[in-house]
Formats: C-alpha cells, sequence, structure tokens
C-alpha cells in the first residue's frame, strides 16, 4: 500500500516554495477539466494551487478548464462517451454524473483506498458525495454551497421594513414584501426565464421538511408531486402580487442582478458564490446581509439548502496507466488539502475534519453569512441536482408561464418526469 504520496501531496503547498521536483516525474502529464475558467472567482486559487503541485512533483497538468454551464456538462458526457475523458475531472455529483458513474470510467474512493489508504483522509467519509447511480463514493469535495436570502439592508430601511431575523416567517415576508412594493421598489430580484431555480427549492422545501426535500415525485398527482406544484404557486403567488421585476420573464439575471445593487430591489435568494458577485459590484457592501429564507410549515427559517455538490474524480483510464495513477492520487490530495480547500471557500459548507480557516478582515456580508451558516439547524442539498438535464431544462423553462398562469404546474411536473425517466 502506498502512503507516502500521500503525504508529499499534503505537503506539496509548502515544498513548492523550495523548488523541488518529485523524482522520476518529469515528463508525466495529467489532464485536469475543470469549470475554474477564467470567470470563476476561483481561477485564481485553482492555478496556484496546481502551479505549486507541478513545482513540487515535477508533474506537469494540462488544464482544460471550461465556464460551467448546460453545454458543458453535456460536452463533458459526450468526451466520456467517445473514449476522450480527462485523466482528472471536477465535477457535479448526483443526477450529471450517473452516465460518467455507470460506464465504470471513474475509479471509486474505496478502490483507491486498497493502494492508497490515506486518499482523501482529511475529509469526513459521511459528508462526501455518494452516488445516486450506485451508492459508492467517486467525488473528493472542495468547497460546498449554501443558498440565503440576499439582503438590501438600505432598501429596508427606506421602506420601514424590520431585518429579517432567524424566525422570519412566510406571512410576514409577504406583509413585508407588500410594503417595499408600495414604496415604489421591487421586492424581489429575480429572472424567471433565467434563474428561477432558487426560489423553486425554497418554496418546495416550504411544503415539506428536510428528509422529505430530496425526494422526486413519482407522477405529478403523488405527495411529492403535489408539493412541487404548491411550491410552483406561490412563486405565481409573487408574480400575481407584483413581487418580482416587471420584465422578470424577458430580462437574464445578470440584469437582474443590479437591481440589488442600484438600491431598487430588497431581496435576492442566490448561492454562496453570489458574495463574489458583490464584492466586484459593490463598495457599500455594509448595505447587504446574508440572512435566512422565510420559512412555513414545517421547515424552519434557519434550514437552509447546501451541500457538496461538485469533486474530483480519478479516471479509470488514468488509473490503468502506472505513472498517471501516481500522479492523479497527488494530484487530488494537493487539491483538497486544508489550506487549499480553504482558499477555494471558507464560506461554504465544507467536508473537512478540521473545517475551513474564515478569511481575515472580512467585510460585512462575509460576517453575515459566516453568522447565517454557523447557526443554521439543518441543511439539505437542492433537489433540482437529482434530475437530469433536460429534465431540469424543461421543468425551469416552464416556470416563467406558470407564474403568468399559462401553464399548469401539474403539466410542467409530467414533463419534467417523462424526460427523468
Amino acid at each position: 500500500m502506498k502512503k507516502i504520496i500521500i503525504a508529499l501531496a499534503a505537503v506539496m503547498i509548502l515544498a513548492a516554495g523550495c523548488g523541488q521536483n518529485g523524482a522520476g516525474s518529469a515528463g508525466v502529464e495529467i489532464t485536469v477539466v475543470s469549470p475554474f475558467d477564467s470567470g470563476d472567482t476561483n481561477r485564481e486559487n485553482f492555478v496556484k494551487a496546481y502551479r505549486a503541485y507541478e513545482t513540487a512533483s515535477g508533474y506537469t497538468v494540462i488544464d482544460r478548464s471550461s465556464p460551467s454551464n448546460e453545454d458543458w456538462k453535456a460536452g463533458i458526457l459526450e468526451d466520456f462517451e467517445a473514449g476522450r475523458e480527462p485523466d482528472v475531472l471536477f465535477f457535479f455529483h448526483g443526477a450529471d454524473a450517473d452516465r460518467i458513474v455507470q460506464s465504470g470510467k471513474v475509479v471509486s474512493i474505496s478502490d483507491i483506498r486498497k493502494e492508497y489508504p490515506d486518499y482523501a483522509a482529511n475529509m469526513k467519509d459521511s459528508m462526501m458525495p455518494v452516488s445516486t447511480a450506485n451508492g459508492r463514493q467517486y467525488a473528493v469535495p472542495v468547497n460546498g454551497y449554501w443558498e440565503g436570502l440576499y439582503v438590501n439592508k438600505k432598501v429596508l430601511a427606506n421602506c420601514g421594513v424590520a431585518i429579517p431575523g432567524a424566525d422570519y416567517t412566510w406571512e410576514r415576508f409577504l406583509a413585508d414584501c407588500a410594503v417595499i412594493r408600495d414604496k415604489g421598489y421591487t421586492p424581489i430580484a429575480c429572472s424567471l426565464m433565467d434563474v428561477p431555480h432558487y426560489w423553486f427549492e425554497f418554496c418546495v422545501f416550504n411544503h415539506g421538511n428536510l428528509s422529505s426535500h430530496p425526494q422526486i415525485p413519482g407522477q405529478a398527482g403523488d405527495a411529492a408531486g403535489r408539493k412541487w406544484a404548491s411550491g410552483l404557486l406561490d412563486i405565481r403567488e409573487l408574480y400575481e402580487l407584483g413581487f418580482l421585476p416587471e420584465n422578470t420573464a424577458t430580462a437574464p439575471d445578470s440584469e437582474i442582478n443590479y437591481l440589488m445593487t442600484e438600491n431598487k430591489a430588497a431581496f435576492m435568494i442566490d448561492g454562496s458564490w453570489k458574495i463574489g458577485w458583490f464584492q466586484a459590484n459593490t463598495d457599500r457592501l455594509e448595505d447587504f446581509m446574508v440572512a435566512y429564507v422565510p420559512a412555513r410549515g414545517e421547515r424552519l427559517p434557519t434550514d437552509i439548502i447546501g451541500g457538496l455538490s461538485m469533486g474530483y474524480y480519478i479516471t479509470k483510464k488514468a488509473w490503468d496507466d502506472p505513472r498517471k495513477r501516481e500522479a492523479c492520487v497527488a494530484f487530488v490530495s494537493a487539491m483538497t488539502a486544508d489550506e487549499v480547500v480553504s482558499s477555494f471557500g471558507a464560506l461554504s459548507v465544507t467536508a473537512l475534519k478540521g473545517g475551513t480557516t474564515p478569511p481575515r478582515d472580512a467585510d460585512a456580508l462575509v460576517v453575515s453569512a459566516l453568522a447565517m451558516t454557523k447557526n443554521c439547524t439543518g441543511i439539505v442539498g437542492a433537489v433540482q441536482d437529482q434530475l437530469t438535464t433536460d429534465a431540469r431544462t424543461s421543468l425551469f423553462d416552464d416556470v416563467a408561464g406558470i407564474a403568468a398562469g399559462a401553464v399548469a404546474p401539474e403539466d410542467a411536473i409530467g414533463r419534467c418526469l417523462a424526460l427523468q425517466r
């Protein structure tokens, strides 16, 4: 059993400063595919980490990163089917990865540990993603995610509305939105044309609980289907009450976002990654905070959506090459070391046994996010991650029509499930 390379990988970031290359590794190249492209806020962290790995080990990384979107996902699946898969892949788990797992072209963590028992030893096994295809673990995670309510405190103050707390209910939220609307502001910044899924997740969550949220309907009329329909009808209510932007069905998310920083909107649901957008687009971070999404029914406001949706896979093709095998194991170990994971997402959900290191001199928005995640009472993954690409696209394409009353929620759910099978 080979343990030495894991120890080497764990200190690669420190060794990089010494300029020492690993023996016998010259000429070995590994191809890595990731979404850490130039437009990603973690691009610099990704490049810094793999270059340190190269310096310390002597291996070479061929970086084939591209922006993450549905076309990127489809292209990766096509590459695997055509035998063009990389050596290491940073990709989603769940339904998006089922075809890759079922193809037998990636190696499970348990199989890797038969030869490298310390592989991913700094991670909590219970928090590492489990494949929905066969219940085994394949991906070693880096930074996870959470979804929460971004709040423009200045707009709320102008409207005389209190800042949401840990007891924020749906009824109180609707009343607050009515006041905000009547004061001439947009209560909710949301593009139903482009990014309806955050509101879908929490509206559905509000008709269930932590244990039932991950359930995908078997049909539109079963319990899970009725829960989805009720959540979609809540989105229709928000639309009918005039709480969404007038152009919610026609404007992209990139345009709607500025309603927040231009002090025209009060609330937005988005993920942990959105903090970087606020930091880049306003110098008044003290005017914003992350709060809990309003709740109803069994769900507590402090129950949030989040998890570890992506991680590093080692492909079977690389594993079967003795020289690349060691290079890939060392690469993943280096890229998932505690200090690297912290640099990627200290604010995110993590599987690290020791947790991440919070950033120094955190701004007001970051401080509020840290408080939100620290005091949450429960966390569950996004149910949309269990849908296939076609099913997910179909459902979310229908949300704007559902809000406008042109599409019945049951019909949209039925079309989605037909593509899921």
